[in-house]
């Protein structure tokens, strides 16, 4: 095989375009090897591979320096730049992450899985190389679907002001994860039906240089093109045509599902693991359907992920214009929501947890400030969620608690969930986040409140006595199997609290656990930097109270497994039952 041969990018220099067909064939091979056993973007890595091998033909990384938007399309220069028996060794998997590391090589330069950024990271790569009077070209690759996002349009927007080498991949196969959302993408598509002709074109229109490839699946094109803007003393953009997922049957026709997927068999595409049983997203997205059903004034927000709440194509058709992708744009959503909300209609944004990251001036200004009643679904927002260090799910109740305004709710169970998403939806005095439950869809034959109005009103669920327990969202079951293990260990029965609110504190019911109980326990499903448990230790600052914070390191984790991570944070029954008695 030709990639045996393979150590560094500087070994296909001499290939000839058979060769070079032959490497993206034995390269398509060694990404299905690993994608079909450990699962990961698909899409995205086999819609790029003959680009990738371009790239390094023409340029010579690490000197030319180049920087992948999401890093979700970097297996082919990961294969290229010494690192191909993680794709082609199984024993080797672990050794590399799915995005761009620096730890991995020097020809990667950021740890990168959010998208946008690529554009304005290359200008500062540029920029820093013209302060030091050095040479190299910087190639930003950009996907068309991370084009919508406002970190990318202000980047492209001050490309030009640099006034040297920058060199921009826009790669156009008309999709983000799902289709294409957004007024320029009628500018993408009216370049791709006129050969880039047309005099209409958005990167002109910025400023910068432009070239068009119409097959970018073709060697002699791509190299061409790579060629000609070598070295080039001006930004460019090369603006490449590809189909997501090339090479692989079922990924072409399904785009949308094979954009990143779990493992499965090749031959047939099935997926090996199919999970089954209820999950969030589905319930989210049925409950949802009828809530617009009976009422036209209920809209659903996304943000190009609209699975995340159950909304594949089919259920996106039956929601009509009552769903909305925004495209990658969370900060407009929310915007937009609050626009919404004040005006009659009834807002339900949602998207992961690392993503509302993008959104705290968005959260805190335009919807806080106003206390519009729009409805935030917080997914994924745990230590059970995403576990690459880019997509991290722990954050976000630091971030978005200590937002004036912002009512931030925790629900326990399945039901506790949905009376908290309708009683927000129906509700007219607050903007609302709901942090969905992440650990499972756990039931519970206990009636739950609808009313939610009165707020910080935490809920006993177990009077007892000496110690209490407050189990916030995700992490209440751990409370009930500590308080089964305090109760069997001492012979007290503690008492176990739902503090439902994370915004706030029951004042009224702290004040109240100061007769009869002496210990304290909290417990919440992310960092403990400025998050719920510090509340409750601050308000016992002057009372002999003893209180035990259990959360999370301040840290970024990645790739690991949920029971080392608890174990290490000492967040078992066992490990705080020893750590307090």
């Amino acid at each position: 095989m030709l990639i045996e041969t393979i150590q560094s990018p500087s070994d296909i220099k001499g290939f000839d375009r058979t060769q070079l067909q032959t490497l993206a064939a034995e390269i398509r091979s060694g990404l299905m090897n690993r994608l079909s056993k450990r699962g990961g973007h698909f899409g995205p890595n086999f819609g790029i591979v003959e680009a990738t091998i371009a790239l390094h033909y023409v340029f010579d990384s690490p000197r030319d320096k180049f920087v992948f938007d999401v890093s979700h399309q970097c297996y082919t220069h990961k294969i290229l730049t010494g690192r191909k028996d993680a794709f082609f060794n199984d024993e080797c998997f672990g050794d590399v992450s799915g995005y761009t590391n620096p730890e991995e090589s020097a020809h990667d330069f950021f740890n990168v899985g959010h998208t946008s950024t690529s554009v304005s990271l290359a200008c500062g790569l540029a920029k820093s190389r013209d302060l030091m009077g050095e040479s190299g070209n910087v190639i930003a690759v950009i996907g068309d679907g991370s084009l919508s996002g406002g970190e990318a349009l202000e980047g492209l927007d001050f490309a030009a002001e640099l006034g040297s080498n920058l060199i921009i991949v826009v790669n156009d196969n008309d999709m983000s994860i799902a289709e294409n959302h957004g007024g320029l993408y009628q500018n993408l598509r009216l370049l791709r039906e006129s050969g880039g002709k047309a005099e209409c074109n958005l990167f002109r229109a910025m400023g910068l240089d432009y070239r068009f490839v119409a097959d970018g699946h073709d060697f002699a094109q791509l190299i061409d093109a790579f060629s000609a803007v070598k070295d080039t003393p001006h930004p460019t953009v090369v603006h490449i045509v590809t189909q997501k997922g090339k090479g692989y049957a079922p990924a072409e026709s399904e785009k949308e599902n094979w954009h990143w997927h779990i493992p499965f068999d090749p031959e047939t595409g099935d997926a090996l693991h199919t999970g089954g049983g209820e999950n969030y997203g589905d319930l989210t997205c049925e409950y949802l359907l009828k809530k617009m059903k009976a009422d036209p004034r209920v809209v659903a927000l996304c943000a190009a992920v609209p699975v995340c709440i159950g909304f594949t194509p089919d259920k996106r058709k039956e929601a009509g214009r009552q769903f909305v992708d925004v495209g990658i744009a969370e900060e407009h959503a929310v915007a937009m929501a609050s626009g919404i909300a004040p005006n009659g209609g009834k807002p339900v944004f949602a998207t992961h947890s690392s993503f509302f990251q993008r959104t705290y001036d968005q959260i805190s200004q335009d919807l806080c400030i106003n206390s519009n009643p729009a409805t935030l679904l917080v997914n994924t927002a745990s230590v059970y969620g995403m576990h690459d260090i880019t997509h991290l799910g722990i954050f976000d109740i630091a971030m978005m608690s200590n937002i004036p305004n912002l009512v931030y709710l925790a629900p326990t169970t399945c039901e506790e969930y949905f009376a908290m998403l309708d009683w927000s939806i129906e509700q007219n005095q607050y903007p609302v986040a709901l942090r969905m439950p992440c650990n499972g869809v756990h039931h519970t034959a206990a009636p739950v409140e609808t009313d939610y109005s009165d707020l910080n009103r935490y809920l006993v669920t177990q009077q007892g006595s000496q110690t209490a327990i407050l189990a916030l969202g995700d992490f209440y079951q751990l409370g009930e199997q500590l308080a089964a293990l305090i109760a069997d260990k001492t012979g007290s029965v503690p008492t176990l609290i739902n503090p439902r609110y994370i915004t706030g504190l029951d004042e009224a019911l702290l004040e109240e656990l100061k007769s009869a109980h002496s210990v304290v326990i909290t417990l919440e499903d992310g960092i403990l930097n400025g998050g719920f448990g510090e509340k409750i230790a601050r308000y016992y600052g002057p009372a002999d109270m003893k209180v035990y914070n259990y959360g999370l390191k301040k840290e970024f984790l990645d790739r690991y497994a949920v029971e080392d991570v608890l174990r290490a944070n000492h967040l078992t029954p066992e490990q705080i039952y020893n750590d307090i008695f």
